[in-house]
């Protein structure tokens, strides 16, 4: 039973992870990328849907990234998910094509990345130690409930506190690659 807590404690600290790795593709580095557009939903149908799945995204050029809606009457409304999104990007129309010109990066906008960065790195830190925490007090209960051994209990916090440093550091290295790359562009 302790071995399945502490394997549930590590498979959604890997999610958030996974996670925040998406979200780190989402902040543009110099090139475009069908993938910064990954974060952005557009209410259309009724729900939230993934721009990838109202239409084609392609990237013809280096800094340009093209959409081509197959619904024209959804056009206006993934404008303006892109306009409300913080990529910083205005979309122009021809029609049922979205072209993204994505400008050059000024000193300003890289450091506003940077900090961004940060922030959704800071955020899945704090969703790590929210598991970490999880993951001690269901062993607090079950050493409370005398499903398992002082011991044992202390072990499996230290297993959990382990799990929790690693999933951490690598987290520091994802949100510092990501500020190399915009340092870079």
């Amino acid at each position: 039973m302790s071995e399945l807590i502490k394997n549930d404690i590590n498979n959604r600290m890997d999610s958030t992870i996974s996670s925040l790795k998406t979200e780190m593709t989402g902040i543009r580095a110099g090139r475009a990328s069908p993938s910064m557009l990954d974060t952005i939903k557009v209410d259309v149908y009724g729900s939230k849907m993934p721009i990838n799945q109202i239409g084609n995204i392609t990237t013809p050029e280096p800094r340009l990234i093209n959409i081509e809606v197959w619904d024209k009457g959804n056009v206006s409304l993934v404008e303006k998910a892109i306009r409300e999104s913080d990529l910083g990007i205005n979309p122009a129309i021809e029609g049922t094509l979205i072209r993204l010109p994505l400008p050059q990066l000024t000193e300003e906008r890289k450091l506003e990345y940077i900090k961004l960065a940060k922030k959704i790195g800071e955020a899945s830190k704090v969703a790590i130690r929210n598991l970490r925490r999880e993951g001690i007090e269901q062993f607090k209960k079950m050493e409370k409930d005398k499903e398992i051994g002082e011991d044992e209990a202390k072990k499996l916090q230290s297993d959990i506190e382990d799990i929790t440093s690693t999933h951490i550091k690598l987290i520091e290295s994802i949100v510092s690659e990501k500020e190399v790359d915009l340092s870079k562009v």
